[in-house]
């Protein structure tokens, strides 16, 4: 899941999610893009925004939702914007009980999204290992990734169930793949600088159902 709304609106949403069981999220900044003779028009100042990820079950996220229309009135101008990806795969049995936290998961047949030509892998890491993981993921066949810095929530119980000490300051790699390289490129990383690492990286993968900017480079 991933919301998007003013940066003095986050702390009400990042509380509700809280309030749902939602720990583990990792936030970032962002700038809104409208131009100014829309928000002229709208009688709108220009505003930056907060970006929150995080991961849930569809039941949590139906909860979830109900709660942002009626509690935050999301629906509202300016209330902001959540939506869901399907995840494809996630590194690892740890990783997945880190995300998930208290969400109880039961493994059903994918169903959504199963034959992407592309993939988006995200990892998640402590500051300062990019080059350790990018490293890794080249070896394995990919191409190059992008980089962001969040904040993560949440760390106090993935302490607990780790058994280490999380830094709050966090980055995240994206990589675009080809969906037959992606188990290659995650196992690499997750070898390299996964959890028993010192970056602690977390890795899951999401469906791109089409992409610009890679033919020349694949060829």
């Amino acid at each position: 899941m991933t919301t998007i709304t003013d940066r003095k609106n986050a702390g009400k949403y990042v509380e509700l999610y809280q309030d749902n069981d939602l720990h583990v999220m990792f936030l970032t900044l962002g700038f809104g893009t409208a131009a100014n003779d829309i928000l002229d028009y709208l009688g709108l100042e220009s505003t930056e925004k907060a970006v929150v990820f995080s991961v849930l079950k569809d039941d949590k996220w139906q909860t979830v939702k109900k709660q942002l229309e009626k509690k935050l009135k999301i629906d509202a101008p300016g209330g902001g914007i959540a939506f869901v990806i399907p995840l494809s795969s996630i590194g690892g049995k740890k990783t997945l009980q880190f995300l998930l936290e208290s969400q109880d998961y039961q493994k059903e047949e994918e169903s959504t999204l199963q034959n992407t030509k592309h993939e988006l892998i995200v990892a998640i890491a402590e500051q300062g290992y990019t080059e350790l993981i990018m490293g890794a993921a080249r070896a394995a066949g990919a191409y190059g990734g992008t980089v962001i810095h969040a904040k993560g929530t949440g760390m106090e119980a993935a302490e607990k169930f780790m058994g280490v000490s999380l830094a709050a300051e966090k980055e995240m790699i994206f990589i675009v793949t080809k969906a037959e390289q992606k188990n290659d490129i995650m196992r690499a990383i997750m070898e390299t600088a996964g959890l028993n690492s010192k970056a602690k990286t977390i890795t899951f993968s999401l469906p791109v159902t089409d992409t610009a900017g890679l033919r020349l480079i694949e060829d």
